[in-house]
C-alpha cells in the first residue's frame, strides 16, 4: 500500500506560524500533525506501507528532510513531489503520479480522526465521512442502506446530505485512479474552477466501481489556531491521558495536571502546567500558569498566564494572562 499526502497549501489561516513552518508539520501532543495522521492510517489499514508520497509547495530542505524521516520511522520510503500551482485536489494527487499504483490511501494533511473501521476487501474504495450540522463548505456523499455511495456533491449550498468527506480516501487500484484524474486534466473538467477528486470518484462510480462510506467517530480539524489547540486537547486525552514527560525534563516545585506532553530537556520551575498542554524540547517555563495550549521548542516563558494559546519556536515571553498566537522568534513583555 502507498499513502499520498497532499499538503501544498500555504496555511494562511494559521499565520504567523506557517510563515516558518508548514501547517502539517506543526506539532500537536508532541508530534507533527502529519505524523499523527500517518500513524493512525497505518494502524487502521493494517497493511504494509511501502511509500508515503508528500505533495508539497517549496517548503525548504529541512522540512522535506523531516517529512522523509517521518516516513522512514514508520517503515516506509518517503518521497517528495511538488505542486507549483494550486489547481485543485485531483491535480494535487496527480502530482504524485509515480505513487499511484496498487492500493492507495489519499490523506489530506490538515485533519486528524479517530475511527474503529476495517477495510472492506469486496469494494473498490472507501471514503471516510463524518455527520456534521452544516456541510456547505465540504464535499458530501449520499449513501444507500449498506453504506455504498450513490452521489458525490461538492460544497452543496442546499441540503443534499450531512455526511461530509473528511479528506481521507482508500482506493484499491491506484492506476485506475490515476487514469481518471488524468482524464479530468486532459478534458479540462473543473468544478468551482478547480480539478476535483470528487469528479474522478463520481466517474469511477458511474463505471460500476463500488465505493463505500466509512464513518469516523471524531474528526479533528487543524485549519486555524483555535482548532489546532482543540485538536491538541483531544489527542492528549486519547494518547497521553496520564501525561508524557520526557526523562530528560526537569520539573522543580511545579504541578503537572494531566493530560500533558512535556518534551526533551524541558525545564519547568515554580509553575502549574495543564491540563491539555504540550511543551516542545528545550523550552523553559518559570513562575507561570499554562493550560490548554501548545508551546513549541526553544522557548522561554516567565511570569506567564496562558490559556488557549499556540506559542512558536524561540519565543521569549514575559507577561500576563492572555489568549495568544505568537509566531517563531518573537519577544514579548
Amino acid at each position: 500500500m502507498r499513502i499520498i499526502v497532499p499538503m501544498a497549501g500555504m496555511g494562511k489561516r494559521m499565520r504567523p506560524h506557517t510563515l516558518t513552518t508548514p501547517k502539517p508539520v506543526i506539532p500537536v501532543a508532541g508530534k507533527p500533525i502529519v505524523q499523527h495522521l500517518m500513524e493512525d492510517i497505518i494502524r487502521m489499514c493494517n497493511q504494509k506501507v511501502e511509500e508515503i508520497a508528500f505533495v508539497v509547495g517549496h517548503f525548504g530542505e529541512e522540512a522535506e528532510k523531516n517529512l522523509i524521516k517521518i516516513a522512514e520511522d514508520l517503515g516506509a520510503k518517503g518521497s517528495i513531489h511538488y505542486q507549483d500551482v494550486p489547481l485543485g485536489t485531483a491535480h494535487a494527487i496527480l502530482c504524485a503520479e509515480s505513487a499511484l499504483k496498487g492500493p492507495v490511501v489519499v490523506a489530506f494533511a490538515d485533519t486528524l480522526f479517530s475511527a474503529d473501521f476495517k477495510m472492506d476487501p469486496n469494494c473498490d474504495g472507501v471514503i471516510w465521512v463524518k455527520q456534521i450540522e452544516d456541510p456547505r463548505q465540504f464535499g458530501v456523499v449520499k449513501t444507500s442502506a449498506d453504506a455504498t455511495i450513490t452521489d458525490f456533491v461538492e460544497k452543496p449550498q442546499e441540503y443534499v446530505s450531512d455526511l461530509a468527506i473528511i479528506g481521507i480516501y482508500y482506493l484499491k487500484d491506484g492506476e485506475y485512479l490515476r487514469s481518471e484524474l488524468q482524464y479530468l486534466i486532459d478534458n479540462d473538467i473543473k468544478d468551482k474552477g478547480e480539478f476535483q477528486l470528487t469528479n474522478a470518484l463520481e466517474n469511477m462510480k458511474a463505471k460500476g466501481k463500488i465505493l463505500k462510506a466509512g464513518k469516523v467517530d471524531e474528526w479533528l480539524d487543524c485549519g486555524n489556531k483555535d482548532a489546532t489547540v482543540y485538536t491538541n486537547l483531544r489527542v492528549l486525552e486519547m494518547k497521553y491521558p496520564k501525561n508524557h514527560i520526557a526523562s530528560s525534563a526537569k520539573i522543580n516545585n511545579s504541578v503537572i495536571i494531566p493530560p500533558c506532553f512535556i518534551g526533551d530537556d524541558v525545564i519547568i520551575e515554580s509553575s502549574v502546567v495543564g491540563p491539555h498542554v504540550s511543551i516542545g524540547k528545550n523550552t523553559k517555563v518559570t513562575n507561570s500558569i499554562l493550560k490548554n495550549s501548545i508551546v513549541r521548542d526553544h522557548t522561554q516563558l516567565i511570569d506567564a498566564g496562558i490559556d488557549n494559546s499556540l506559542i512558536g519556536n524561540y519565543v521569549h515571553y514575559h507577561g500576563q494572562l492572555k489568549d495568544l498566537s505568537i509566531g517563531d522568534y518573537s519577544t514579548e513583555s
